[in-house]
């Protein structure tokens, strides 16, 4: 930012002391006070900081064809700039350091990007993995970590440098690795700094505690949670953790806060007794909605909104919607929850009022509608259409589009507040 500040200061004075020059040649060598004065605070001016800029209405949404990200600002509506050479952003992420100054992307290819919001420059790049799919920050905001298919782990970065201060491998058995799911960081416990993650392969979570000493780490193993845990997610409270579960029905919870934390099924029954549909993209269980005491989740491969109890766990109710789910967000104030959907019904939204429980307003902003972000006081939902190559702003209070802007097939939508968030 110095060394920014001081070109900026340089060209300023090049140009008024050509602009000074060109009135002396002018006026045969006598400069009027008046042009003086005004060369001068040409001068002072150049001698200021620029304006800071505060990073609380920025976001980043991934371009997923074209390996770069947009930075955008949510009190002007406006695409601020791109940031290129970010690799393969099929499938991305992106965590935010607790200063929101930075945004950290996972990528497909196991890139891990680090990206300053500010001077919209990629600052940092490591190649950590052969296939990576998602990651988190540490509570600390010291510490990102990523979550890898190949080989199966996890490994923890120094969020600064970007050097690696952990290595995780899912091993479950000599020579087997787990494609891994669901990381998310979690509230510390003593001195260290803990992470949470599934096993897909191996039916398991782990809990990792990152010692600030540079021991190893230490890792406590849940076995038998389920078969095939697809994703996960921790309460906005950092007690509980969830994991999905492809290849049965119903969810592993664990409560974070026990000594000796196990696992235990819930909605296990949420399927029973009906024939099976073919999934056609799996639900995002970050994408949860917890609205008071009520979470509402997607239900896999049915056209259904599940309503859970967050005290007792238990099914309270469904709600039909068109198309199966995919991410189901709740509005900031819990009054909404917003539902976009799998194939064939990828192009519409769905809006369900919470005191009702029923779904009062069908969208299309466009096609392919892959993903939705709350501003933090929910005057505002960003909705990404990937085939359509646009955004869409919506007031989410009369359903009125606000502002589009055009990007290369958007995708994941991520705005700076969830840096104070627990899991995000």
């Amino acid at each position: 930012m110095t060394a920014q500040i001081h070109n900026r200061s340089t060209l300023f004075l090049r140009l008024s002391r050509a602009l000074c020059d060109s009135l002396h040649r002018a006026l045969g060598g006598a400069i009027h006070g008046t042009a003086l004065l005004a060369v001068l605070a040409l001068q002072a001016c150049a001698l200021q900081p620029s304006t800071p800029v505060g990073t609380g209405d920025l976001g980043v949404v991934i371009e997923r064809a074209t390996g770069k990200v947009a930075i955008v600002n949510t009190t002007r509506l406006q695409n601020l700039g791109e940031v290129t050479g970010l690799g393969d952003l099929s499938h991305a992420s992106v965590v935010f350091s607790r200063d929101e100054q930075y945004a950290y992307v996972f990528g497909r290819d196991g890139g891990l990007s680090k990206v300053n919001l500010l001077t919209r420059k990629l600052e940092a790049r490591v190649m950590q993995a052969g296939n990576s799919i998602g990651g988190a920050m540490s509570q600390d905001g010291r510490y990102v970590a990523a979550q890898n298919y190949t080989p199966g782990g996890v490994k923890v970065f120094d969020a600064q440098t970007l050097t690696l201060v952990a290595d995780i491998p899912a091993e479950y058995a000599p020579g087997k690795l787990s494609r891994v799911v669901g990381l998310v960081d979690a509230p510390t416990v003593g001195q260290g700094q803990r992470f949470v993650f599934s096993l897909f392969d191996a039916d398991e979570v782990w809990i990792a505690d990152i010692p600030p000493s540079g021991q190893a780490p230490r890792i406590q193993k849940i076995q038998h949670i389920g078969h095939e845990p697809y994703d996960g997610l921790i309460t906005p409270d950092g007690r509980h953790y969830i994991a999905g579960l492809f290849g049965e029905d119903g969810l592993a919870l664990i409560d974070l806060w026990a000594p000796q934390p196990q696992a235990r099924k819930i909605l296990s029954g949420y399927g029973r007794g009906q024939e099976p549909l073919p999934v056609y993209k799996m639900p995002h269980l970050r994408g949860w909605a917890v609205a008071g005491r009520q979470a509402y989740l997607p239900a896999i491969g049915r056209h259904e909104v599940l309503v859970v109890d967050t005290e007792t766990w238990n099914e309270t109710a469904r709600i039909p919607v068109l198309g199966q789910p995919v991410f189901v967000m709740a509005r900031p104030d819990g009054r909404q929850v917003w539902v976009n959907f799998a194939v064939p019904d990828y192009s519409r939204v769905q809006v369900i009022d919470t005191t009702t429980r029923q779904v009062v307003r069908t969208l299309e902003p466009g096609k392919a509608v892959l993903h939705m972000e709350f501003t933090p006081r929910a005057d505002q939902i960003w909705i990404s259409s990937r085939d359509a190559n646009l955004v869409s702003v919506i007031d989410p209070s009369n359903f009125e589009t606000l502002q589009t802007l055009p990007m290369d097939a958007p995708s994941g939508i991520f705005l700076t507040h969830r840096a104070g968030r627990i899991g995000f």
